[in-house]
C-alpha cells in the first residue's frame, strides 16, 4: 500500500469518527488549536520570515510573496479570530432540511451530513492551514492539507501545533489525530489525487495553473476557481464619490487578491468618468490599460484641464484588447473600456469574466436589477466593492475557497459548502411490498411537515 493510500484511508477512518462527535467537542478542539497557535506566534513568525527571505532570493512573484507574508498587518490576528468565529457558528451537521410523513409511523427526513474527506492543496497562503482545519473539523470532515514549497517552514511550524494540540486533547474531545493530516511532498499529492475511493472533494487554493492542473489529473470532484477576473461597470447614473471610492478600493486594497477588480467598464455618458480614472491613478498608483477611444478622450480631457503631467501620462498605456480583458493582473494594473449601456456591460462581462465577482455602480435601480439578474457570476454587487467577496466578510467565519461552479457550492464556500445531505427513513417495521408500486394496495400519505421545530 502506498503512503498516499495510507494517508487517505487514515483520513476516511478519522472522518467516520469525527462526524459522530458532538458539536460541542468539535468546537472545543478549535479553541484549543486557536490557543496553541497564539502561544506559538514567535516560532511561526520566525519560520515565516525564513520563507519570505527564501522567496525573495528565488525571485518569487510579488503577488505570491504578499500572500506568503502571514504577519503583514493584522493577517495573523484575523486568522486566529477566524478559528474562533468558525467554532462559534451553528453546527452545520444534522440539520433537518425536509420532513415528510410517508405514512403513519413512517417518516422521511433530509438531513445535512459531512462530505467526508477533503484534500486541500494550496500555494503561498499559510493561513489556509488554520482556515481549513477549522472548517473541516467544525463540519465533521477529515482534512488532508498540502502546502506549497514556498511556505514549507511556516507550514511545518503551524502543522506541529495543530497535530500536537489534537493529540493532546484527543481523549477529552474525541477528535482523532487523523482528522487533520498535513503532507509536504509533491509525490504524495500526485498519488493522493488518484485516491477517489477515499477522498471526496479536492479544493485547490492557488494559481490558475495549479487549479487547471488538478482538474485535469483527478477523478475526484474539484471545488475552486482558476481565475479571479472581476469587473466593475460604472453606469451613466453613477454617483461620483461612490464610484471613486469603490473603484479605488476594489483595485488597490489588495491587488493580489482574487476578488480585486481587473477590468473597469465605463459608460461614456457618465459626465465625470475621467475623474474616476484620475483618482485611480493619483491615489492608487494604478496603470490604466486603455482602449484607443478611452486613451484618446482621457488624454484630451486631462490636457484641457491642465492635469496632464508626465507621471500621469506614464500611467496610461495601450490595452491589448485580445488579452487584457481576459487577464488576472494581480497588480496595480487595470483594463479600461467604454461600454454604452448596461446590456452591453452584461454581455461583455459574461463573455470575458471568470464568473467570480462583478459590480455595477449606479443610482438607477432598473439598471442595477437588470445587471444583478443578467450577470452569470457567483457574486454580483450593486454599489459595493468586489473585495467583499470573502467568507470572513460574509460572516462564514472563514472560507475553504471560492467556487465559480454552479453545482453544490458557489461563491465564498464556508461551512454550508462542506456538507451534503442524506435521506433518513425512521419507521416501525413497514415494508415496501405493502404499498402501491411494489405489489401492495396501501397508498402513501406524503404529507410535508414544518422543519422549524424538528430535531433528530
Amino acid at each position: 500500500m502506498s503512503s498516499a493510500e495510507q494517508i487517505a484511508k487514515h483520513a476516511r477512518a478519522a472522518g467516520n469518527i469525527l462526524k459522530t462527535i458532538s458539536d460541542e467537542n468539535r468546537s472545543k478542539i478549535l479553541y484549543n488549536i486557536h490557543d496553541g497557535l497564539a502561544e506559538a506566534r514567535a516560532e511561526i513568525e520566525q519560520a515565516n520570515k525564513v520563507d519570505l527571505d527564501e522567496a525573495k532570493k528565488t525571485g518569487l512573484a510579488d503577488s505570491m510573496v504578499k500572500r506568503l507574508d502571514l504577519f503583514k498587518g493584522d493577517k495573523f490576528e484575523v486568522m486566529l479570530q477566524g478559528i474562533k468565529d468558525v467554532a462559534d457558528l451553528e453546527d452545520p451537521v444534522g440539520k433537518v432540511k425536509m420532513a415528510r410523513q410517508i405514512d403513519e409511523g413512517l417518516m422521511l427526513y433530509q438531513v445535512t451530513a459531512p462530505v467526508g474527506v477533503l484534500l486541500v492543496i494550496f500555494e503561498s497562503r499559510p493561513e489556509v492551514i488554520a482556515n481549513i482545519t477549522a472548517l473541516s473539523i467544525k463540519s465533521g470532515n477529515a482534512g488532508i492539507l498540502k502546502g506549497g514549497k514556498e511556505s514549507v517552514n511556516t507550514f511545518r511550524a503551524m502543522a506541529k501545533v495543530v497535530n500536537e494540540t489534537i493529540a493532546k486533547y484527543q481523549e477529552e474531545t474525541g477528535v482523532p489525530v487523523g482528522a487533520v493530516q498535513l503532507v509536504e511532498t509533491r509525490e504524495d499529492i500526485s498519488d493522493l489525487l488518484k485516491q477517489d475511493e477515499y477522498i471526496d472533494l479536492v479544493v485547490p487554493r492557488g494559481s490558475n495553473s495549479l487549479v487547471r492542473q488538478i482538474k485535469n489529473t483527478t477523478k475526484i470532484p474539484v471545488l475552486g476557481h482558476a481565475d479571479g477576473i472581476c469587473s466593475i461597470y460604472v453606469d451613466s447614473a453613477a454617483d461620483l464619490e461612490k464610484a471613486k471610492r469603490i473603484v479605488l478600493d476594489a483595485k488597490t486594497n489588495y491587488p493580489a487578491g482574487c476578488n480585486a477588480m481587473e477590468a473597469l467598464l465605463i459608460n461614456p455618458q457618465f459626465p465625470q468618468w475621467d475623474e474616476v480614472l484620475l483618482h485611480l491613478i493619483e491615489e492608487g498608483g494604478v496603470t490604466i490599460h486603455a482602449t484607443p477611444d478611452v486613451k484618446e478622450k482621457f488624454l484630451q480631457k486631462l490636457e484641457k484641464d491642465g492635469k496632464l503631467t508626465d507621471n500621469i501620462k506614464s500611467k496610461i498605456v495601450d490595452a491589448n484588447e485580445a488579452e487584457d480583458f481576459d487577464k488576472e493582473f494581480l497588480s496595480l494594473d487595470c483594463a479600461v473600456k467604454f461600454i454604452p449601456n448596461t446590456t452591453g456591460a452584461i454581455q461583455h462581462i459574461n463573455e470575458h469574466s471568470s464568473k467570480h465577482t462583478e459590480a455595477i455602480i449606479t443610482e438607477n435601480e432598473e439598471d442595477a436589477e437588470k445587471f444583478l439578474k443578467g450577470i452569470d457570476s457567483s457574486g454580483v454587487y450593486w454599489n459595493a466593492s468586489t473585495r467583499f467577496a470573502d467568507g470572513f466578510r460574509y460572516g462564514f467565519g472563514t472560507e475553504v475557497g471560492i467556487s465559480t461552479s454552479k453545482i453544490h457550492a458557489r461563491g465564498p464556500v464556508g461551512l454550508d459548502g462542506l456538507v451534503t445531505y442524506q435521506y433518513q427513513i425512521r419507521g416501525n417495521g413497514q415494508i415496501a411490498s405493502d404499498y402501491l408500486g411494489a405489489g401492495g394496495k396501501k397508498a402513501f400519505v406524503h404529507k410535508d411537515l414544518d422543519v422549524k421545530n424538528i430535531t433528530l
